[in-house]
């Protein structure tokens, strides 16, 4: 029998994935097989804190971002999903409720491996087991390093070092979602601190912020900047 499209689609996806590289074909055909595509605009909710956990998510196309939303609405974003990326681990495997809100920031299109599928294929794979807990031991360190941003170093810091992160030989390029709101959420902040550091940074003349981009020109002094504690 000819592989249905959306098994094509879903094989093709899954065979990027650090998880399910290197498994036996019997165990990926099934992962595959019982895979189920969703598709998402910008600003729609993928995931809501708090909320049963349906499975394993694996990025096809777009971008999402994982977030907390405290009680008075001030958003902290923990992580910025892409291609290839997998998320709602935490709570597949541990049988937890949602950790976290993810929303996506442009047209996304994401494959869904349901959580008692996963649950089997882990009590019969210790290879996919292993693999799970260098991804979840990964994710541990990013949440202690970002702590660490927060509670250490200052807004101009956390700043700093997100421009270098995000530049391409000296250049950030500016996308659609990437307001200034966006950016704050993602530096523990508000819009107001972001707009007046970046215009501080710009007065330094360590960046030059354009329409669509904004360009590093000293990038030894935006890493001196990155490294200043509060």
């Amino acid at each position: 029998m000819r592989p249905s499209s959306a098994y094509q689609e879903a094989s093709k996806v899954l065979s990027h994935v650090s998880y399910f590289k290197g498994l036996d074909p019997a165990t990926f055909t099934t992962i595959a097989l019982s895979a189920y595509r969703q598709d998402y605009e910008a600003g729609q909710l993928v995931i809501l804190e708090g909320e049963p956990a349906a499975g394993l998510y694996v990025v096809q196309l777009g971008g999402l971002k994982v977030s907390k939303i405290a009680l008075d609405g001030r958003e902290q974003t923990l992580q910025l999903l892409g291609e290839r990326e997998v998320f709602n681990a935490v709570s597949v495997f541990t049988g937890a409720l949602n950790q976290a809100t993810v929303t996506a920031l442009e047209h996304t299109r994401l494959w869904v491996i349901d959580r008692n599928r996963m649950l089997e294929l882990l009590d019969s794979n210790p290879q996919l087991a292993r693999l799970i807990i260098q991804d979840l031991a990964g994710r541990v360190s990013h949440l202690i390093a970002l702590v660490e941003d927060l509670s250490l170093r200052s807004v101009e810091a956390r700043l700093a070092r997100l421009l270098l992160e995000q530049a391409v030989q000296d250049v950030v390029p500016k996308k659609k979602w990437a307001t200034q709101t966006e950016i704050a959420a993602r530096l523990g902040t508000v819009s107001d601190v972001v707009s007046r550091t970046l215009r501080k940074l710009q007065e330094r003349e360590v960046i030059q912020i354009g329409r669509q981009e904004i360009h590093i020109l000293d990038r030894p002094g935006l890493e001196q900047i990155a490294m200043i504690e509060s």
